[in-house]
């Protein structure tokens, strides 16, 4: 995915030697053409999972998540982080801490929405400690239904989230890996 690393190097703005602010291809601006190729490119990765259903976290993970589901031609559910009026109340629900937001929020997915005979590909923007991961995770296993692999578009190695998530025996694909921030400077490993 060389042409994201390229927009990564572009327009990414490294904030700290833990944080990496991706808004302008992303968390609040979409690039269509840019987020198609990368659905594609998970999709194809986890083609031959006979997949059901995928999964992701509110919001960022929901562009990226859609072109993923409409590759497969199966539905996107997303977890929800707030409660609406007209939400359901049979939900399965998992309190997750947020590393970029620094608040503690609770996920909900609809029971509605999750069975035991789905097969999940979970999708999602970024992996740093891997917090929303392991939720929606524990969430797919009290629905009881099979969590086929995560796909994500960056994976921060210099954080515990995807070696945990794969120590679980999940397996994880990342379009791009981050080996270090330092220095103001984005270095990806190979």
């Amino acid at each position: 995915m060389e042409a994201l690393k390229q927009r990564i190097l572009e327009e990414g703005i490294v904030l700290s030697d833990q944080v990496l602010k991706l808004d302008a291809i992303l968390n609040h601006q979409i690039d269509p053409k840019l987020t198609t190729v990368m659905g594609k490119e998970l999709a194809a990765r986890f083609r031959d999972q006979q997949v059901t259903k995928i999964m992701t976290v509110e919001s960022s993970g929901i562009p990226i998540a859609f072109v993923v589901a409409a590759e497969l031609g199966v539905p996107l559910v997303f977890a929800r982080r707030k409660k609406t009026l007209v939400g359901d109340t049979e939900t399965y629900s998992e309190r997750v801490p947020s590393f970029t937001k620094g608040i503690v929020t609770d996920i909900m997915v609809s029971r509605q929405f999750l069975h035991a005979d789905d097969r999940i590909l979970f999708i999602d923007d970024i992996i740093a400690n891997g917090d929303a991961a392991r939720g929606l995770i524990k969430i797919i296993e009290r629905a009881e239904a099979t969590l086929v692999g995560m796909g994500v578009v960056v994976e921060k190695c210099f954080q515990q989230g995807a070696s945990s998530i794969r120590e679980q025996g999940v397996r994880l694909e990342a379009l791009v890996k981050i080996k270090s921030l330092e220095d103001g400077k984005v270095q990806f490993q190979e």
